[in-house]
């Protein structure tokens, strides 16, 4: 049997708002979920879905893994980030290939916007 990777789960206090924010920005409506929890996608889909679980404590200090997110104008991106409720961290990296911005969802989990030329 080969293993394979079937989603990324996100603690947060809000489930639903910060579940919608994620439907929004990646156009992934929720599929099948448990009580106070929240799926976008469904079993067996061809990309891993993203598992909002619900926490009582805030989240503290840096997240150690994040996810990337390729938009075709980073600041279109930008916008639209802002425009659902997240936030730009003031961190932008230009490199040869492309430009990194780093973001935060309306719970302050970092994310990369990512336009690779």
């Amino acid at each position: 049997m080969a293993n394979r990777w079937v989603g990324v789960t996100i603690d947060c206090l809000d489930v639903e708002r910060v579940s919608a924010f994620w439907s929004r920005l990646l156009d992934r409506p929720p599929g099948p979920s448990g009580p106070g929890w929240v799926y976008l996608g469904h079993p067996g889909d061809a990309q891993p879905r993203l598992i909002f679980q619900p926490v009582t404590e805030p989240k503290q200090g840096k997240v150690r893994l994040h996810l990337d997110v390729e938009v075709d104008d980073i600041d279109r991106g930008v916008a639209e980030v802002i425009g659902l409720g997240g936030r730009f961290t003031g961190e932008r990296h230009d490199y040869d290939e492309g430009v990194v911005v780093v973001m935060a969802d309306p719970e302050e989990h970092e994310f990369c916007l990512v336009q690779y030329y």
